[in-house]
């Protein structure tokens, strides 16, 4: 199996995370497994190569860091020829990046995740020269979500939806973490807009008159000096900014929480961030994008708010702060995110590979 990853590997993002644990998860089940992706990381797993540094281009509202170019495309043409591999699988193709490169050289069974949801981009209009002739190669596409495998269908394309894996005993078995009492953890980006960061704090003045000793644990990257320079006394004395941590951190960070805030207000194609929450054990509080909606089941395992609204945002949060059956409902989301654990999701994604091999029918894919 050849695995391409269109983003750096030095930064972290959903991309990355999902190409890294779907090679672990392979691997454990006996696949060759080799990754290509642009690092400049001297300390790389054994089955990764590094595409080479990559430059950082605006899209979907973030920043994201690909490599694109003459350059990369020698080393992903070099890569494909020394891995002889059964099938490709590339990792957001439809923008210009190196899994199009890989894909535009690639003669064999291939198939490609679509992880986003995004209307329109710079990016793509850029790269319509390629793009369709390109994706027109596919032997199957993979959707994360209904709303990436519309998007997918918009490019002639269409796909099986397997959602992003998680490996759900990791989180589940996460020793708390508690910095205060009551702890809402908030996780991202947080100097991008459509994370939601500025929702959450427009609403906080009103939380903290209901319930005083409330504390919002930050974790991810950004400016916190811009963040506490808008904000009164009461709210910089609420907000605990973490930084980045690694995954078994902010595993132990959601398990000692009350409540799980995601206050996006767009962008997104699936919601892994809920499911980490809901497998550690904290009461989803998310706003109402439809990705987040289908995680969710519509609230079947957590509440929703309008998005963009602070005022509701603090009447549902406070809401679940309250509700002794919140913890009950959590504990039962807990359980029902085993549907996305890697076990699940990487023998989904197998059968995929079967099925464009030819040794499974494609009528056992659920297309």
């Amino acid at each position: 199996m050849g695995l391409v990853c269109p983003y750096s590997l030095d930064v972290p993002g959903g991309v990355q995370n999902h190409v890294r644990d779907l090679a672990e998860a392979l691997l454990v089940r006996g696949v060759e497994v080799l990754v290509l992706a642009p690092s400049e990381s001297d300390s790389l797993p054994a089955h990764v190569t590094s595409a080479g540094r990559a430059v950082p281009v605006p899209y979907n509202g973030s920043i994201a860091r690909v490599s694109f170019g003459p350059v990369t495309l020698g080393r992903a043409r070099r890569w494909l020829r020394e891995g002889r591999f059964d099938v490709l699988h590339v990792h957001e193709p439809a923008t210009p990046s190196l899994s199009l490169l890989a894909l535009a050289s690639w003669e064999g069974p291939s198939v490609a995740t679509f992880h986003t949801a995004m209307e329109r981009s710079r990016a793509m209009s850029a790269a319509a020269g390629i793009l369709r002739p390109t994706l027109d190669r596919l032997s199957a596409g993979i959707a994360v979500s209904e709303q990436a495998r519309r998007r997918v269908g918009r490019h002639g394309s269409d796909a099986v939806v397997i959602p992003n894996g998680l490996f759900v005993d990791r989180f589940a078995a996460a020793p708390p973490l508690r910095l205060s009492r009551p702890q809402v953890c908030f996780l991202g980006r947080y100097d991008e807009p459509r994370k939601g960061l500025p929702v959450l704090l427009a609403a906080l003045p009103r939380m903290l008159r209901n319930c005083p000793g409330l504390e919002v644990v930050v974790v991810g990257a950004g400016d916190e000096a811009a963040v506490r320079s808008g904000i009164g006394d009461a709210c910089q004395r609420a907000l605990h900014f973490v930084g980045p941590v690694d995954d078994p951190t902010r595993a132990s960070l959601l398990a000692g929480s009350d409540a799980y805030v995601a206050p996006h207000t767009g962008g997104e194609s699936f919601g892994i961030v809920l499911v980490e929450a809901m497998a550690a054990g904290a009461p989803v509080v998310a706003a109402d994008l439809p990705a987040f909606r289908a995680v969710l089941e519509r609230d079947r395992w957590g509440s929703s708010f309008r998005s963009g609204d602070p005022a509701d945002l603090a009447h549902v949060l406070l809401a679940t702060l309250s509700d002794p059956a919140a913890t009950r409902r959590a504990g039962e989301a807990a359980r029902a995110v085993r549907a996305y654990d890697w076990s699940v999701v990487a023998e989904r994604v197998r059968r995929v590979y079967d099925a464009v091999t030819g040794l499974r029918g494609a009528a056992d894919v659920e297309w």
